[in-house]
């Protein structure tokens, strides 16, 4: 795989948490990586971490075979698409892009629309797994499109995935499966972070209750992976709140337009807005639990007494 990675080069829009490990993990695996973000000194970071910095997203995709865009919702992959400096003023005909933020289906399809007028291929690309398996390259990715556009980005994506679920060759249906796991994500995180701080409301031992939790049948991945920041008092954002206010929101869109009710989906989405409108909406989506702690007047261990512990 390396040897084959280091003729090929790839842009990647978006160093964020886990736009970072995709490009690291690209450059690990001997691909020749030019890497955007919004924010100049995450572009230095990249530089630093062995790749090559680029200053718009035009930039970067002017010599790349393969260009994943990880942004963080339709509007933003559309700008980088086809916005001024967008990828379209200097991608070549037959360049792959893959993108990987959550979206409707419809805006999934639209943009394959454009960007296969512009003589673009297009996989719709969401991806599961979190910022240290994006820089593992372990990622899950769910996507969807034309075998021409699966055939051009399939070197890219063995880099940066574990798995890679196949399904169909229609943009959007990548999208839509991802929409699916995120609500099951959102509602997840939200129980998780109820249990914790029910447990606390009954005076448990925190670290027992995660000790005993994650080895029974109440366990979730999402207890298993966001319960520790709890009981560290860290927040400092792996995945935000404001991402499932967005992720949920589409979720909630949908319901409607399909009327079909998704009434854990709804009370998961309101407990992620008021914990947004607590100002934590920047913070790690376990801050949940510091809601409920702060409706209920209990106190979760903060970051000083779980290093201290």
């Amino acid at each position: 795989m390396a040897a084959e990675a280091r003729g090929s080069r790839v842009a990647v829009i978006g160093l964020g948490s886990m736009g970072f490990g995709m490009a690291t993990a690209l450059v690990s695996a001997g691909f020749a990586v030019a890497g955007y973000d919004v924010r100049p000194e995450t572009v230095e970071h990249f530089v630093a971490a062995g790749g090559q910095g680029a200053a718009s997203p035009s930039v970067a995709a002017a010599e790349a075979a393969i260009v994943v865009v990880v942004v963080v919702n339709a509007d933003q992959t559309e700008a980088a698409l086809f916005g001024p400096g967008g990828i379209g003023e200097t991608a070549r005909p037959g360049t792959v892009v893959v993108s990987c933020a959550t979206m409707a289906p419809e805006r999934a399809r639209a943009l394959a629309a454009r960007a296969t007028a512009a003589g673009l291929h297009y996989l719709d690309a969401p991806i599961s797994g979190g910022a240290q398996r994006a820089a593992q390259g372990e990622l899950t990715i769910l996507a969807s499109g034309s075998r021409a556009a699966f055939d051009a980005a399939r070197p890219a994506l063995e880099a940066l995935a574990a798995t890679i679920h196949e399904l169909g060759d229609e943009p959007g249906v990548g999208a839509a499966y991802k929409i699916v796991n995120q609500l099951l994500a959102g509602v997840h995180i939200v129980a998780a972070c109820e249990a914790i701080t029910f447990a606390k409301r009954l005076d448990l031992d925190l670290e027992k209750v995660y000790e005993v939790i994650t080895g029974s049948a109440g366990n979730s991945w999402m207890f298993e992976n966001r319960i520790p920041h709890v009981l560290a008092g860290d927040y400092a954002p792996r995945s935000a709140v404001e991402i499932f206010t967005k992720d949920l929101g589409i979720v909630a869109d949908i319901s409607r337009s399909e009327r079909f009710a998704l009434p854990l989906a709804a009370s998961a989405l309101q407990l992620f807005l008021m914990t947004a409108s607590a100002g934590m909406g920047r913070d790690d989506d376990a801050s949940v639990a510091r809601l409920y702690a702060q409706i209920a007047g209990l106190e979760l261990p903060a970051r000083d007494e779980a290093m201290q512990a």
